[in-house]
């Protein structure tokens, strides 16, 4: 049978939109097969109650590719992004709090009210941080350089392949020595935990576990644990909120992204399915021919190329005797642990701060992103709580009110809170099951956010829940892990998602994969979907 297809891409998030129309404008005949009756993957807008719509899963932009949205013409297919101003809002038990942003005189003047010397500091540690993001970027829009000598028998290489790793290494090479004196202290950052570093630069303790929080979302992890000075780092390597490290809403919610997405790949001839799930990728003679659905027809493609998580793609939708022994025990050994959580809710009025009063019309401290995570320690603790298979007694909350500056997401005076949480971890402790305590811990959630504004719980009209167990159910994403798999150390560059398999390539010819799981990580990148169709149109 001939294909019927150049390229199938199973599943429709926005790295599979991004892998599909990049695919497309190269002449490629492309179909999108997504499960759900809606693309966009994690990243979609729902109605959440009547009038009430939220960004369900991922909720803020930043780290779009550049190339992406211009490739794509997104502004032109509906994509705004609204930028914060402040950023951040952390309320403290006593009363005070720190606004921050990209204003550098607001900076300046609320780290100043706890410390002189690390008001000092701040815009020192941002230009360091701005430094390694720039010199790292590059390397994030191409496969990684596999320096490691991994023996022929694991994957052999031909001449043009080792040719392009050269590159690569070379490539990575001089990024590492454009850093020049601070490569040393770069290094800890790429490498190592996040807590001392920041104990290095401040002494405050608000704004070091205000900055913390970003080190350690999405992971099961403790602040103290090597690899979260990546993290620390991945989350400012992003200019679509405007700056770098600012975080935006997109007007409309997450999905009018991915809904820009689709309307750019049907513009390019790429056709999708909605409410098309696949059940298996046919495999004949070594090499991925094709898939077959749910229910029973098979569709044929020169090349298969999954958007799904390592874990879905190899270990559900293909037979287990299609790949080698070692490759196959290696994704099993892949790190899904996570311990997020999201609660969307539906509110009749804004929360009224102890530390900064005022519900009526939005203030800055309603805009940016509010941190319920007073000290170092408190996020500490929120791990251990974690690390024994129990959520956290005080979790770390991040809010984020889109409504603060997008009107079209609930009727007028009302508000859209999206409340993103650590620690939830996927696996609990033996007689805990998310099923039954769900409802408790947003509870505990929400009364947490109520010591600082005693008016949110009794605002509240509608709530929708997120466990990481519902997350695994609702979005395929193993674990509950928001980014494929965890972005520990092991996990990153070109052992991602397995050593010496980091160039989108598996051991079947024509299977290809672009999702998060994949280098450069998580997050709405578009990285992944974008480096994939590269290599695709390189050469299979």
């Amino acid at each position: 049978m001939n294909p019927s297809y150049d390229a199938i891409l199973i599943g429709g998030g926005h790295n599979g939109l991004v892998c599909a129309t990049t695919l497309a404008k190269a002449g490629k005949k492309v179909l999108v097969l997504e499960r759900h009756t809606v693309v966009g993957g994690a990243a979609v807008t729902e109605e959440i109650a009547p009038g009430y719509r939220a960004s369900t899963a991922s909720y803020l932009i930043s780290l779009l590719l550049p190339e992406v949205v211009k490739e794509m013409e997104l502004a032109k297919h509906g994509y705004k992004v609204l930028g914060r101003n402040p950023s951040s809002f952390t309320p403290l038990p006593d009363g005070r709090s720190l606004l921050m942003g990209p204003d550098e005189a607001l900076n300046h003047r609320e780290i100043a009210k706890f410390s002189a010397r690390d008001a000092e500091a701040y815009p020192k540690y941002e230009a360091w941080l701005t430094r390694v993001a720039e010199c790292i970027e590059p390397l994030l829009t191409e496969p990684p350089a596999d320096l490691l000598p991994l023996p022929v028998t694991w994957r052999a290489r031909g001449w043009l392949s080792r040719l392009r790793e050269l590159r690569r290494s070379r490539k990575l090479y001089r990024a590492m020595q454009a850093l020049g004196d601070e490569l040393p202290q770069s290094i800890e950052l790429l490498t190592g935990a996040a807590r001392p570093i920041l104990d290095r630069w401040f002494e405050s303790d608000v704004l070091k576990a205000t900055l913390a929080t970003d080190a350690v979302i999405g992971a099961q992890q403790p602040i103290s644990a090597p690899g979260t000075g990546y993290v620390l780092l991945h989350h400012v390597m992003g200019t679509a909120g405007g700056a770098r490290g600012v975080w935006g809403y997109v007007e409309g919610g997450m999905g009018a992204v991915t809904q820009a997405m689709a309307a750019s790949a049907r513009a390019a001839g790429v056709e999708i399915r909605l409410g098309a799930e696949v059940g298996e990728i046919v495999v004949e003679d070594g090499r991925a021919v094709g898939v077959r659905m749910r229910g029973g027809d098979v569709i044929r493609a020169k090349t298969v190329i999954s958007n799904a998580t390592p874990d879905v793609t190899f270990r559900k939708l293909l037979p287990a005797a299609a790949l080698p022994k070692p490759f196959a025990d290696a994704v099993a050994r892949i790190d899904y642990a996570s311990a997020s959580m999201k609660i969307n809710l539906a509110v009749s009025e804004l929360p009224d701060f102890i530390a900064m009063p005022g519900k009526a019309t939005v203030g800055p401290q309603h805009r940016g992103t509010i941190h319920i995570s007073p000290t170092m320690e408190y996020l500490e603790a929120a791990y251990d709580d974690a690390r024994r298979g129990q959520p956290s007694t005080a979790p770390i909350l991040e809010l984020t009110i889109p409504t603060s500056v997008d009107t079209t997401l609930a009727p007028p005076g009302h508000h859209i809170v999206q409340m993103f949480i650590q620690y939830a971890p996927y696996q609990l402790a033996e007689g805990l099951h998310w099923d039954a305590i769900r409802e408790d811990f947003a509870d505990r959630c929400i009364a947490a956010v109520n010591d600082y504004a005693p008016n949110f719980a009794a605002s509240v009209l509608h709530r929708q829940i997120l466990t990481p167990l519902d997350l695994e159910r609702r979005f395929a994403l193993t674990g509950g892990n928001i980014f494929h798999g965890s972005m520990a150390l092991h996990q990153l560059f070109s052992m991602r998602p397995i050593p010496g398999w980091a160039d989108y390539r598996t051991p079947l010819r024509g299977l290809f994969l672009c999702g998060s799981g994949n280098h450069p990580g998580g997050g709405v990148t578009g990285a992944p979907g974008r480096n994939c169709a590269h290599e695709v149109l390189r050469g299979g």
